[in-house]
C-alpha cells in the first residue's frame, strides 16, 4: 500500500435471495462518502435458466436510487406506474421522496436462458428539504450517457449533480 491510502474498506456480504451484493458503504471507517450512504455492488452473479433477481417489493422513503449496469437486465416496477427494464450502460434514478414501492426482477424472457447480472447502485441521501417530495423514476439510456477516452481508459459519466437546486432541476443532472 502506498501513504495516500487512508482507508481499505472490506465490503459487508448482503445475500439478495440468489446471488450477493457487496455493501462498500457504510463501513466502519467510513459511514458515508458526500451524500452516498449506501454504495452495492452487485453480483456478478450466474443464474441457470428459470432463474434470476427477484427483489420483491419493498418500500424506501427519503432518498434515491441510481442504478447502473455491466452485464444483464433488470426489471423495475414501481407504484407511480413505472416499468422499466434495465441494460447495460443505462441508469435508473429512482427518487423516493416521501414514499415509494418498487421490485426488481430478471424479466420473464431472460430467464429461459443463462442469465448475468453485475452492476452498482448507490443510494442517496436526499437534502433535507426534498426529503417529503414527490416520488419519481427516471430512465436514462446509454445513449443519453457522456463517454469519452483519456490516456487509454473509457469514461462514462452516470451521475454529475442531484438535480435539486430548483422546481426545474427536479430531474438528476446527466
Amino acid at each position: 500500500m502506498t501513504d495516500t491510502i487512508q482507508h481499505l474498506i472490506e465490503p459487508h456480504i448482503q445475500d439478495l435471495g440468489g446471488f450477493q451484493a457487496r455493501r462498500l458503504l457504510p463501513s466502519d471507517v467510513l459511514a458515508l462518502v458526500g451524500p452516498f450512504i449506501f454504495f452495492d455492488h452487485l453480483g456478478p452473479a450466474v443464474f441457470p435458466p428459470g432463474r434470476g433477481v427477484d427483489v420483491r417489493p419493498h418500500p424506501h422513503i427519503n432518498l434515491a436510487t441510481v442504478t447502473y449496469l455491466f452485464e444483464g437486465v433488470l426489471l423495475h416496477r414501481d407504484s407511480v406506474g413505472s416499468v422499466q427494464e434495465i441494460r447495460p450502460g443505462a441508469v435508473n434514478w429512482m427518487t423516493a421522496g416521501r414514499g415509494i414501492v418498487h421490485s426488481e426482477r430478471t424479466p420473464d424472457d431472460e430467464r429461459s436462458k443463462e442469465a448475468i447480472l453485475h452492476g452498482i447502485q448507490t443510494w442517496i441521501a436526499l437534502p433535507e428539504e426534498y426529503e417529503e417530495t414527490d416520488p419519481w423514476f427516471r430512465h436514462h439510456p446509454a445513449s443519453e450517457l457522456p463517454v469519452w477516452e483519456d490516456a487509454g481508459v473509457s469514461f462514462t459519466l452516470v451521475i454529475f449533480g442531484l438535480g435539486f437546486g430548483s422546481e426545474q432541476a427536479r430531474e438528476p443532472i446527466l
